[in-house]
């Protein structure tokens, strides 16, 4: 069992709804949807496109996946996450925009938003004492020699590369899309994500989400409100 800290809009969100039909699953309920049909994009290859951010569920990434250390237990966790929740307040991303990071695409805010990287790296922070260190394997899956002194040293203190300074909020949306169909796939996004972009994202709760096993499905735990949020 792995643990992860995310950040997810609330299950009843109109965001998560739509996020979830594109990727064809709901991390909160598990239900699985077909992909839709797009005259440019067929539903076999969007399925394709899609089949990396659907096992993780539409979130953004707080803190990266971890095994519990052996001194605590989920119960430790949890109880944890409801403090943190509760002396949190929610706070507003100004303008949430589609961008693409490479070769995915992902929404992500319009520009660095200190309020934002403050509170991932509380979160990252407060929970390290709840990590197991990482394996050697672990360690190398992460291709240490490809990253920057920097993303290697928070690989070695935090156990994930993009926290802290290396930390960009993004919430996926794709796989790696391949380079002749990336105008495509941004026309489309664009499209259907009209309603959520250029305007403001309430940073509501923080979600625990959970994976049984390696490789399987994420599902969400717990959605807890911050401070001041709607739940």
């Amino acid at each position: 069992m792995r643990y992860a800290l995310y950040f997810s809009p609330p299950k009843d969100d109109p965001l998560t709804g739509a996020a979830s039909l594109w990727l064809g699953r709901d991390a909160f309920s598990d239900e699985t949807y077909p992909a839709p049909e797009h005259e440019r994009l067929g539903a076999a290859e969007q399925f394709e496109l899609t089949a990396d951010p659907r096992r993780y569920g539409f979130h953004a990434t707080i803190k990266a996946p971890f095994s519990l250390a052996a001194s605590v237990t989920e119960r430790d966790l949890m109880a944890v996450v409801e403090e943190f929740a509760a002396r949190t307040e929610a706070f507003e991303i100004p303008k949430l925009v589609l961008g693409q990071l490479g070769r995915f695409f992902a929404l992500v805010p319009g520009s660095v938003h200190q309020p934002l990287q403050d509170f991932a790296a509380k979160v990252v922070r407060s929970f390290e004492p709840f990590r197991a260190a990482l394996t050697e394997a672990d360690m190398a899956r992460r291709n240490p020699e490809k990253l920057s002194d920097s993303q290697r040293a928070n690989l070695q203190r935090w156990g994930y590369p993009n926290v802290m300074e290396d930390f960009g909020f993004h919430m996926t949306l794709t796989g790696q899309v391949p380079e002749p169909r990336a105008s495509v796939m941004k026309t489309i996004l664009t499209e259907r994500f009209a309603d959520f972009t250029g305007r403001p994202l309430t940073i509501s709760g923080l979600a625990v989400f959970t994976e049984e096993t390696r490789g399987a499905p994420f599902k969400v735990h717990s959605w807890l409100p911050l401070s001041g949020a709607k739940s």
